[in-house]
């Protein structure tokens, strides 16, 4: 039965609350236990490997599926479905009506939203224009090339000027080109007021847009925090190189170590640079260059969802 636990209180630092979500299709959990707090006006990045559960989240979330256990709060509103005005939503699936003028669909999604038609087109005309496309605005979407199509249906995610936009996989299928276009939309809205939360498997669009990012594993939230805490979660990796081969100062280097082009890399130990350098220097190194430098966000995904699964394997039972 699904429970009704409720948050204490509605709290307006939160566009969207989960807690404990759990989703079942059969005998498959798909999503097991998530909880995330979003907070209002931020972007907001749901990470994770393909099959992770980041859709089946998102759709619980927007109330288009119902959880088997657990809550959600979105925008205020226990039920998601009460606040489908005021939330733009872009599905992994795409879907246009191929026959169908590019001003006119964009009219259209917006009218799903409650938006009045002329209203609508209106805006479609203004989009279409600060985007390029006037031109294209009464062609037929099946003339469209792939990316212009995606923003056609991307402007019509945003026409009814949404409080809450949510992209699953926005970026999949774009050209370089599209991808920037898109990462400046998402700051634009982010901007004006706008909650944006996004799934992707691309780390390096939530490295450049998010404040705070949610890494889902194996249908578990492994990570929930700042960018800077993901990233701060693995010690920054030294990159050395010296003149002389061997010496006392090998003993400074973890035993781990790898070379790389002429270069040793391995972890900053514990100690931190100075007593680092300092035995390099007295054990007779000859340091040539010496870089150390901070782990991107990208790594830090990995090694999180990599211990996340590990974690989860370990828990299963053999056979």
């Amino acid at each position: 039965m699904l429970r009704q636990a409720q948050p204490k209180r509605i709290d307006e630092r939160f566009a969207v609350q989960a807690i404990d979500l759990v989703k079942d299709f059969g005998e498959t959990r798909a999503v097991d236990g998530v909880s995330l707090e979003v907070p209002t006006g931020s972007i907001y990045g749901l990470l994770g490997p393909n099959g992770a559960g980041k859709t089946t989240t998102l759709r619980m979330l927007l109330g288009i599926i119902d959880p088997s256990d657990g809550t959600r709060l979105v925008l205020g509103r226990n039920r998601p479905l009460d606040a489908a005005p005021e939330i733009g939503y872009l599905p992994e699936e795409r879907g246009l009506y191929p026959a169908m003028h590019a001003r006119e669909a964009i009219a259209f999604m917006g009218a799903l939203r409650g938006l009045p038609l002329p209203e609508g087109r209106r805006r479609a005309d203004a989009l279409l224009a600060e985007h390029g496309l006037a031109d294209w605005a009464k062609k037929p979407i099946r003339t469209l090339s792939k990316g212009m199509a995606q923003t056609i249906q991307l402007l019509g995610t945003i026409i009814h000027k949404p409080r809450l936009i949510v992209l699953d996989e926005p970026f999949s299928g774009l050209d370089a080109i599209n991808q920037a276009r898109l990462e400046e939309l998402i700051r634009r809205e982010a901007r004006a007021g706008a909650t944006i939360i996004f799934s992707t498997h691309v780390i390096a669009h939530a490295e450049r847009l998010c404040e705070r990012v949610a890494i889902i594993a194996k249908g578990k939230v492994a990570f929930d925090g700042g960018v800077d805490e993901a990233r701060a979660r693995l010690r920054p990796v030294v990159r050395l190189h010296t003149r002389a081969s061997d010496g006392p100062w090998r003993s400074a280097i973890p035993s781990n170590a790898r070379k790389e082009g002429g270069e040793w890399v391995f972890e900053l130990p514990p100690g931190g640079p100075e007593p680092l350098l300092k035995a390099l220097i007295d054990g007779g190194a000859g340091i040539e260059t010496l870089a150390i430098e901070r782990p991107g966000l990208h790594e830090a995904f990995v090694s999180i969802a990599g211990d996340a699964t590990a974690a989860e394997m370990g828990r299963e039972k053999p056979e």
